[in-house]
């Protein structure tokens, strides 16, 4: 049954990735449906974490040891950041914050467990757990909307692994009655959506593939000293060669074969598998490294469409968003490995690549707030649909 139309009204999303570079914030106007909304973008803004906030955020994730007292302090710290970004927004949309009816807030995640794993210091296995930090009291306190935070938490709870969420607003954003859909986002980890053809919401389903831009940035970062942050446009890993033997080493990681549903970070592809697959590699030249870790992602990615999507649906368009939508070196090799698909960038259906990720929170926040699930339990695995984050009023 169609859900009732609904005035129109403003929403900020917000959301630092797995890069951890800064905080994206959108501020999108919505009417419409619930099944079907419109979207309209008004601003875009990318606030960059300072270094020392970058680095301190970095440790944590690391496993670098810290006191209970660092991790409640950098939870406060954020939340001031995450207020000044959605503040910046609106300053930048000439929308006054009170005009705001929610602010959707991913918050920073420094740790993500999806799936059972030994505990830390207990007897027998953990479940699975995430934190995603940036408190949202202070968000609401400083903006004067109210805040919706700590989206996984309500999937897992029912038996899901918590992400990825964006699946939900691929669906109803990108849907087709006539072509199947793979919804690509290459951020820090590549995840995909995938919406067969006259799709109903049981129908949809998604995963982590694997590294997006997490490898070929922490490369980058660490040859250049910290000067460059990501290949832009990937020009320098246009430069180099793949070398077969690491990237055969490399594609027998089990998260690759591991079925859906499943999540990655940087627990599986984060410094660790970096300095293992790549850095100790003391001989190869920086180019060659670059390009096999650009081959890596693409070619996760196409495995992962061959292995466990194809077999269950016929896809005709893959439409990518994200940080790794600006590699055109990325976008040539997924093209010339995927030939029967027309590849697409979001922004030709009102998503611009960077802000995607940002405007699906502030969709899924509006959904919480009048009371709708907000998960898609055949892509995190979970139970049953639910409401997703907490509700914190200013």
């Amino acid at each position: 049954m169609k859900t009732k139309e609904r005035r129109s009204r403003l929403a900020v999303g917000l959301i630092s990735g797995t890069s951890m570079d800064g905080i994206d914030a959108a501020l999108v106007r919505l009417s419409g449906s619930a099944d079907r909304p419109r979207v309209r973008l008004l601003a875009f803004v990318t606030v960059p974490y300072p270094s020392e906030v970058r680095q301190r955020i970095m440790n944590v994730a690391a496993g670098v040891h810290i006191k209970a007292a660092g991790i409640s302090q950098l939870n406060f710290l954020l939340g001031e950041l995450f207020a000044n970004a959605a503040l910046r927004v609106c300053r930048a949309g000439h929308i006054a914050p009170g005009r705001v009816s929610v602010i959707g807030s991913h918050g920073q995640t420094i740790y993500h467990q999806g799936a059972p794993e030994p505990s830390v210091g207990l007897k027998g296995p953990a479940g699975p757990n995430t934190l995603q930090i940036a408190e949202p009291a202070v968000i609401a306190e400083r903006t004067g909307a109210p805040v919706v935070a700590d989206f996984r938490t309500a999937d897992m709870a029912a038996g899901g692994q918590g992400a990825p969420l964006v699946p939900m607003v691929d669906y109803l954003l990108l849907r087709d009655s006539r072509k199947g859909t793979v919804a690509l986002n290459i951020g820090g980890i590549a995840n995909v959506t995938v919406i067969p053809a006259k799709g109903r919401p049981a129908d949809v389903f998604g995963f982590d593939t694997g590294p997006g831009n997490i490898v070929s940035d922490a490369l980058m970062r660490h040859f250049t000293g910290g000067r460059e942050q990501y290949d832009a446009g990937g020009r320098v890993a246009a430069r180099g060669k793949v070398n077969e033997p690491m990237l055969a080493d490399m594609l027998c990681h089990p998260f690759f074969s591991q079925p859906p549903p499943k999540s990655a970070g940087r627990e599986q592809f984060g410094g660790d598998f970096v300095q293992h697959c790549f850095l100790s590699r003391k001989k190869y030249r920086f180019e060659d490294l670059l390009r096999t870790s650009l081959e890596l992602t693409a070619q996760t990615i196409v495995d992962a469409l061959a292995r466990f999507v194809s077999p269950e649906t016929t896809i005709n368009r893959l439409i990518v968003s994200g940080g790794g939508a600006h590699n055109r070196t990325l976008l040539k090799r997924l093209a010339e490995l995927l030939p029967g698909l027309t590849v697409e960038l979001s922004g030709r259906y009102g998503l611009p690549v960077d802000a995607k990720e940002a405007i699906a929170f502030a969709i899924l926040a509006d959904r919480t707030m009048h009371g709708l699930p907000g998960n898609l339990p055949r892509v995190t695995g979970a139970r049953r649909a639910v409401v997703l984050g907490k509700i914190v009023h200013p």
